[in-house]
């Protein structure tokens, strides 16, 4: 192999799923406006526990809001037991017992805590 010619071998790393992590966008204006909307939606989970039983978590309700009152509020509308969270990522993330995500949704709207269009519901489908 004596005058063997090299190759520009390309070793810069690639994240194929960075265009999906941004939302496919290149322009910085477009970038600034999705991250404040993803900033203000509200992100209602369902995280299993053990066998039948599961937790609904409420993250992203403005902070201006009264968390307590609003999880008094919940505990007496749907039946449950619920509390408030501090977590270091997410800042205050309310729990409640059981799957209330739906109850949730009409309850944030209802009180116009938030708009149908700022929460973001996850998990399973019932």
């Amino acid at each position: 192999m004596s005058g063997a010619t090299t190759e520009n071998i390309n070793l810069e790393t690639y994240d194929p799923f960075a265009d999906a992590e941004t939302g496919g966008s290149h322009t910085h204006s477009t970038d600034d406006t999705k991250a404040k909307r993803a900033a203000s939606l509200v992100h209602i989970r369902i995280q299993q526990r053990t066998g039948r039983k599961s937790i609904t978590t409420v993250q992203g309700i403005d902070r201006r809001y009264n968390f307590k009152k609003i999880v008094k509020a919940f505990k007496a509308s749907f039946c449950c037991n619920g509390n408030v969270v501090e977590h270091p990522e997410h800042g205050q993330v309310i729990q409640l017992q059981g799957d209330h995500r739906h109850a949730v949704v009409s309850f944030l709207v209802e009180k116009k805590l938030c708009k149908k269009d700022q929460i973001k519901l996850h998990g399973w489908d019932k």
